[in-house]
């Protein structure tokens, strides 16, 4: 089941994009939780990932490089913020565009269903308004790889 929605709002500068995984919570916070398998989907489509160094716990690094299909290579730095296991991730973009990332994971009324929430807020408004339009389309593709991801493992 493949239900997106994208929330875009011109007061904060936020948005948020949620779907619904045919996935159980555990499974999709694996996705998250291990690099091998974060490697994978990571990223808008055509993209690979390089990461350095990797520990998801509060105040832990995340240090990577996104390849683009262009051949250009972009550095990134993640501070995780706070971790519930199963239900949020919290997480600062310490290298541009800067903002602060909310995972939520939730039950949905069908079973084995999780609704997966990806929220963004970026630092500032003029940010928001040269670079929502492209961060909308490459959460659709990044929430596109991971379902590919997902899917794989489990045929696995």
């Amino acid at each position: 089941m493949n239900s997106t929605q994208n929330h875009v709002t011109d007061i904060v500068p936020e948005i948020i994009t949620t779907r619904i995984f045919n996935q159980k919570k555990e499974l999709l916070f694996e996705a998250y939780n291990n690099p091998a398998i974060l490697a994978q989907w990571w990223g808008p489509k055509g993209f690979t990932n390089t990461i350095h160094e990797f520990d998801m716990s509060p105040e832990g690094k995340w240090f990577f490089t996104m390849h683009g299909p262009d051949g250009k290579d972009y550095k990134n730095k993640i501070i995780f913020r706070e971790i519930v296991p199963f239900e949020k991730i919290v997480f600062d973009h310490a290298s541009g565009p800067y903002y602060k990332g909310t995972v939520i994971f939730a039950d949905t009324d069908m079973t084995n269903h999780t609704r997966l929430s990806y929220c963004m807020v970026l630092e500032s408004l003029k940010v928001y308004n040269n670079l929502k339009d492209f961060i909308i389309g490459a959460n659709e593709e990044n929430f596109d790889r991971l379902e590919e991801t997902l899917n794989k493992l489990i045929r696995n």
